[in-house]
């Protein structure tokens, strides 16, 4: 691409190249359940609300949250994951069928119950929807070695054909830095950007381009709090670069915005896109690393995937529930305002 001097159009153009992007998506496929209710009265058997049923809706969530997400930006997802023969992964599959989006990378197995968050949501009439608990339903194990290498083979073959591998591991299995290195091993070009998010265990990954941990994750991982300073943050982020030898870093930081590592430049601070009053973060770092993996496998530098990120992260916590962002938003927010740096 050529290089514009204005850097909002040079985002634009980056955009706009989405749809010739093939993105493989190896992750933990979550359905995300949302149960609302009206409050009823105060229960007599304890000291708890009852809530009158009144809607539910089930969306993707986790990696399938990404697949959905790049679907919506345009570009080509091909997931490749596990579902159980159940009413959650049933409805997953319709949603990917709804975005025509291919399933053949997406395994069906019998017994094993789909990743199922259930978030039970309480309100009044004409007021702000509250979340009071969620209900977690996981499988027991991760999947078995049959399930595994029929996920690695789909892996290969999806990516052959695909400009960036992205991997979301939540921590179920379907994403394991074993499972990884194994699709790695025969047959991914090198032209085949490797991205990643993992909830628990970054530093056990090798061959990685890129990654997306939020603040508490690189905390975690290095066994440090970084709270406000900067250069504890900085040097968190060069760390990471060092051990995982990458290419590219981004930290998110909820509504402080994010920080980008590019591999040969000064950390870049960027605020978050729109206002910082959060209206709720559920799948934001979905929507971030699908925006970032998609800008990078379409040639953008890590400072321009990092500021498209943060225009479709500032964009989607401002939506209830798991939401996704399209390239038609965000092509409107880089009309809004120009991209911006934080300078230290």
């Amino acid at each position: 691409m050529t290089t514009n001097r204005n850097p909002t159009d040079r985002l634009k153009k980056v955009v706009e190249t989405f749809p010739k992007i093939t993105i493989t998506v190896v992750g933990d496929l979550v359905a995300d359940e949302f149960v609302f209710g009206e409050i009823s009265r105060v229960s007599r058997e304890a000291p708890v609300l009852i809530l009158k049923h009144r809607e539910r809706t089930v969306v993707p969530g986790g990696g399938a949250n990404a697949v959905y997400n790049l679907a919506d930006l345009g570009v080509n997802a091909l997931p490749v994951g596990v579902v159980g023969e159940d009413e959650p992964g049933r409805l997953l599959l319709r949603a990917f069928r709804h975005k025509r989006i291919a399933l053949s990378g997406v395994l069906k197995e019998k017994g094993y119950p789909t990743v199922t968050k259930t978030r039970i949501l309480a309100g009044m009439a004409h007021t702000a929807r509250q979340q009071v608990v969620r209900v977690d339903r996981e499988p027991t194990a991760e999947p078995g070695p049959h399930l595994k290498r029929e996920l690695i083979l789909a892996a290969r073959q999806y990516a052959r054909v695909s400009d960036a591998l992205l991997i979301s591991d939540y921590g179920y299995g379907a994403a394991t830095p074993t499972l990884v290195a194994s699709i790695r091993a025969r047959g991914i070009p090198a032209r085949v950007l490797v991205v990643l998010d993992s909830r628990y265990r970054m530093l056990e990954y090798s061959g990685i381009t890129a990654a997306t941990p939020n603040e508490p994750e690189v905390e975690a991982a290095l066994g440090i709090r970084i709270g406000n300073d900067w250069a504890r943050l900085c040097a968190a982020g060069q760390e990471l670069m060092s051990r995982m030898k990458l290419r590219s870093l981004v930290i998110t930081r909820g509504r402080d915005g994010m920080v980008a590592f590019p591999a040969k430049h000064k950390p870049m601070d960027i605020p978050i896109f729109g206002s910082d009053q959060v209206a709720d973060v559920t799948g934001a770092g979905d929507t971030v690393i699908a925006t970032f993996t998609a800008a990078l496998a379409a040639g953008a530098t890590t400072e321009e995937a990092a500021q498209l990120a943060n225009y479709a992260g500032g964009i989607v916590v401002m939506k209830r529930g798991t939401a996704t962002v399209s390239q038609a938003e965000l092509l409107r927010a880089l009309e809004q305002a120009p991209p911006r740096i934080r300078s230290h």
